[in-house]
């Protein structure tokens, strides 16, 4: 019998080039459907990050523009405030977000931006040889903590959306996961949910999931689902934040 597929027209029906087992696919179909279902196709803009998602163009059959490292969210302000019958959206790491895009990330925030962000949080920096993130957690072994991150000389795992959930600009931030079929159900609804804040005019809204990185995290790519549920999602709990 044979198998029926249905393939989102946002998303480009090409090879990618993520390591098995990586979240970033699966973000990128995620939010490919959303945009299809919520007829935005001819609307949307999006802002890649620098990181493993920087040729995210490449996947996404839609309006996209680069930004240099972390300031997708300079970027996308800069055409929504020029474009603001547009629907734009930054897809981000930790690294990019979260690191050298704290500044940007924080202000465009606080600003209350009307604003769509993914931030895709996988503890470790992908593109550039699994060294350590803001995210990463305590013991969690990289490639520069090879004994495991330290508080007293790294410091803890940043919660970026904790931290932007007091701001007042921002109105809309939850954490989900990429860990199972019923968590994956769960970002669609999430994803749907921070364009349609934009599409009202709500203000800054911000997705963040929570991702497997199997290479460097030296697991499989079962075992890192597993890592995601039983250890990762404890530092980073998932729900409506704000």
């Amino acid at each position: 019998m044979d198998r029926i597929y249905s393939h989102p027209q946002s998303l480009r029906d090409v090879p990618t080039h993520y390591c098995p087992g990586c979240g970033h696919g699966l973000a990128h179909r995620l939010i490919a459907e959303a945009v299809d279902e919520l007829s935005l196709r001819e609307q949307v803009i999006a802002v890649a990050p620098v990181g493993c998602a920087v040729i995210a163009y490449d996947y996404w059959d839609f309006d996209c523009s680069e930004a240099a490292h972390g300031r997708a969210l300079a970027v996308a302000t800069g055409i929504k405030r020029v474009r603001p019958q547009n629907i734009v959206f930054t897809y981000q790491g930790d690294g990019d977000l979260a690191a050298i895009g704290t500044n940007e990330t924080i202000h465009a925030a606080n600003r209350g931006e009307n604003l769509t962000v993914f931030f895709i949080n996988n503890a470790v920096y992908g593109m550039t040889g699994g060294q350590m993130a803001p995210t990463t957690l305590l013991n969690q072994k990289t490639s520069t903590t090879p004994e495991g991150r330290n508080a007293q000389f790294q410091g803890y795992p940043l919660k970026i959306s904790e931290m932007l959930a007091l701001l007042p600009g921002v109105k809309y931030i939850e954490r989900v996961s990429l860990g199972s079929a019923q968590d994956i159900t769960k970002t669609k609804k999430a994803i749907k949910k921070a364009f349609t804040n934009q599409i009202e005019g709500v203000g800054f809204s911000l997705v963040e999931m929570l991702s497997p990185c199997p290479t460097y995290w030296g697991l499989s790519p079962c075992e890192s689902l597993d890592w995601i549920k039983n250890i990762m999602a404890k530092e980073f709990p998932l729900g409506v934040i704000k």
